[in-house]
């Protein structure tokens, strides 16, 4: 039988890493992004994999969006296909935040793209989850409150940690299904979100995240782990 997954935010970066190493694991995979169009690698890869991967429009942020993407996956997925694993992988980081002029339209888009966005999806696509199956949020280091050092990108520290309580909340919603929900720290990667400094390569960071995501276990539901495994601090 196929496995089949969804990846947000999959036309650059590490949901796109996310969509190459599915496909090379043998998924059938839905990826989705706000601009189908211009996702120039996106579609390449799709014309590489025909049948196998389907690309579709969806910004999490917005309802109509969501909402248009559970009308669409019946028809890509079949009657009854199932998603064996969601990626949460769509985010955005507004640079240049300082005190004293943070924007209150930058915190809200912060909140809807980071985490109200992927707690919506989920719960709009629980019908099209496979029970057992997996929910994977990406997070970030910087979500952690308890090793905070400086004030830095408040908007994407406080969503991302806002997220991390929808994970924790999603998990205990869809444990009597067997679904496990987890928070996922990708490390510092090299990808236009990371910037050009960041020592870990999106393919060694998926690589490491789909070993964590084949190790789960029923006990693991609602926790935060890194690339490498190692739970993470919230």
């Amino acid at each position: 039988m196929d496995t089949h997954s969804l990846v947000t935010g999959a036309n650059r970066g590490l949901g796109l890493e996310f969509v190459r190493q599915l496909l090379a694991r043998g998924h059938r995979v839905v990826a989705t992004c706000r601009q189908p169009g211009r996702a120039t690698d996106l579609n390449t890869l799709a014309g590489e994999h025909p049948g196998r991967l389907h690309v579709l429009p969806l910004d999490v942020a917005s309802a109509r969006s969501r909402e248009e993407l559970v009308r669409e996956l019946p028809l890509v997925l079949g009657d009854d296909a199932r998603l064996a694993l969601l990626v949460n992988n769509a985010g955005v980081l507004h640079a240049g935040e300082r005190w004293g002029h943070v924007a209150e339209s930058v915190l809200e888009d912060s909140l809807r793209t980071n985490a109200i966005g992927p707690f919506l999806l989920t719960q709009a696509l629980a019908a099209f989850l496979a029970d057992g199956g997996t929910v994977a949020d990406l997070s970030s280091m910087m979500s952690a409150m308890s090793t905070r050092t400086e004030f830095r990108a408040p908007s994407y520290c406080i969503s991302k940690a806002a997220q991390n309580m929808a994970t924790v909340l999603l998990a205990k919603a869809l444990a009597p299904r067997a679904i496990k929900v987890v928070a996922l720290c990708p490390g510092w990667v090299h990808t236009d979100m990371g910037g050009d400094q960041a020592p870990v390569a999106p393919r060694d960071s998926v690589a490491g995240l789909l070993r964590v995501l084949d190790g789960l276990g029923a006990q693991d539901s609602g926790r935060f782990y890194n690339w490498r495994g190692e739970a993470m601090a919230w």
